[in-house]
């Protein structure tokens, strides 16, 4: 990885992030052997676009939340029977085109009755029988109340909504085997309730595990015991259908790293800071405020030398908050070292407040296991996002 990482940094001045295929697809066996062979994966385009391509043999499935992350995924080949069109908001125009389009064989969440009024309206349009998965509200705006769904699978045989299952998602960095067992066996009387009173036998279960990453020094997971007790769940649960694990975060977080350049050097108040290139609107780690936690960091080519000066490392924003790192122990730097943060494989390169500023959005490279490199976002200039235009109305 040295020599990958010296040859990006000859044509590219700036930050940039590299994600590692090969450890993408070992962390994906891990995942597969670490969870009941019955299960299946989900992987959620918005945690990182730029892998998608790379994973399409290697999940059975792909939620794609907005009309951009669809057209990503089209434009890169995958297979429109892997989708699932999930998403608070459908734009109705966006799901209209899909249902009109013959060729898509894609699977719709529903999250609202208004989403279900629109899907059973286009379905008579199109004369299309339409796949669909009611989405059952977590207590939060996402989907929606029992009463909402049990309507909805009561009404099956009017329409062509052919209803899969139900979808489920609670959140995410989930720690608790406790929360991950009330809401398995809540879902699974639910099923059960459904089957007694509709009928309705569930062909499948996509659940968002969220299942936690460690992206701070001090944090404590033990993550094989984790799998192995939510495995165990699993196993136990009497009503269980077809059951899709949604992981976004999981999956790609470990196959990421963020590279910055320190730019400048100072001393305030007796205080050492270091600047970088990039900053807070390129690295975002969940549960990060104003470095009030330590990610995982270190500098390029001295992973052997003694650590002995603490810096405060802050990004190139002008804004008080653009701290990255809070009083670490680093080698001795210089202007031009390389700091390299690990875990920045998911939602770091499209989750920072981008445009501030109209700074440089980082160029992004991928290698593969066989050593290959690519480069799949050259330095993206916002300026052009925020010059603006005038344009009479």
């Amino acid at each position: 990885m040295a020599d990958i990482i010296e040859t990006i940094n000859r044509e590219c001045e700036s930050s940039f992030y590299v994600f590692d295929i090969g450890e993408l697809k070992n962390r994906i066996s891990y995942l597969r052997e670490n969870l009941p062979p019955y299960t299946e994966l989900c992987y959620a385009v918005k945690a990182n676009p730029f892998i998608s391509k790379e994973i399409e043999n290697d999940v059975e499935r792909f939620e794609i939340c907005s009309p951009g992350e669809a057209e990503i995924c089209k434009a890169i080949g995958i297979d429109s029977s892997k989708m699932v069109i999930s998403g608070i908001y459908k734009t109705p125009s966006f799901i209209e085109a899909l249902v009109a389009d013959d060729s898509f064989k894609g699977i719709f969440t529903i999250e609202s009755l208004n989403q279900y009024e629109l899907l059973l309206s286009l379905s008579e349009k199109y004369g299309r029988e339409l796949e669909v998965l009611p989405r059952l509200t977590n207590d939060s705006q996402f989907g929606m109340d029992e009463s909402d769904v049990e309507m909805i699978v009561s009404r099956r045989s009017t329409n062509r909504l052919n209803v899969m299952g139900i979808q489920y998602f609670s959140g995410t960095q989930k720690t608790s085997l406790k929360k991950y067992q009330r809401e398995l066996e809540y879902l699974s009387g639910f099923l059960g309730r459904l089957r007694e009173e509709y009928s309705f036998e569930a062909r499948e279960l996509e659940y968002g595990t969220g299942f936690p990453v460690s992206y701070f020094a001090g944090d404590k997971l033990d993550e094989p015991a984790l799998l192995k007790g939510f495995s165990e769940i699993l196993d136990g649960l009497p009503h269980k259908p077809r059951i899709i694990l949604e992981l976004g975060r999981s999956i790609a977080a470990s196959c990421g790293k963020y590279y910055t350049h320190i730019v400048d050097i100072k001393k305030n108040k007796g205080h050492s800071y270091a600047l970088t290139d990039g900053g807070m609107h390129h690295i975002v780690y969940y549960g990060q405020y104003m470095a009030m936690k330590q990610p995982f960091v270190s500098v390029v080519g001295k992973d052997e030398t003694v650590e002995n000066v603490q810096w405060t490392v802050c990004g190139s924003l002008c804004s008080m908050n653009d701290i990255i790192v809070k009083q670490i122990t680093l080698p001795d730097i210089k202007v031009g070292d390389i700091l390299r943060f690990e875990n920045a494989g998911a939602y770091c390169m499209t989750e920072g407040i981008s445009l501030l500023l109209s700074r440089d959005l980082p160029a992004i490279y991928l290698v593969r296991g066989n050593g290959e490199l690519f480069r799949l976002r050259k330095p993206f200039e916002t300026k052009l996002l925020n010059m603006p235009e005038y344009e009479k109305v």
